[in-house]
């Protein structure tokens, strides 16, 4: 099962990092599924950022800084995966 938790807003290639608009929460650990036009894959969050902090935990309206494990693209989907 799937839920939308976000979407993707900036990709910054050289480091792999995605910039995600949150519309849910999301904890490392989590599993995501990040769906686009030429995107599908998922992974687990190993660590995140706010203003470039380790957080935990982040919730609904918060844009947090994610290392991917692939290339994402701005409107990209992101889902959390039960």
């Amino acid at each position: 099962m799937e839920k939308e938790v976000g979407t993707v807003k900036h990709f910054f290639d050289k480091v792999q990092v995605a910039v995600i608009e949150l519309s849910g929460t999301l904890s490392v650990g989590d599993k995501i599924h990040v769906v686009g036009s030429t995107t599908n894959f998922e992974q687990k969050i190993k660590s995140m950022q706010i203003e470039h902090k380790a957080i935990t935990k982040a919730k609904n309206k918060d844009s947090i800084g994610l290392k991917v494990d692939d290339k994402v693209r701005p409107n990209d989907k992101v889902y959390l995966v039960k």
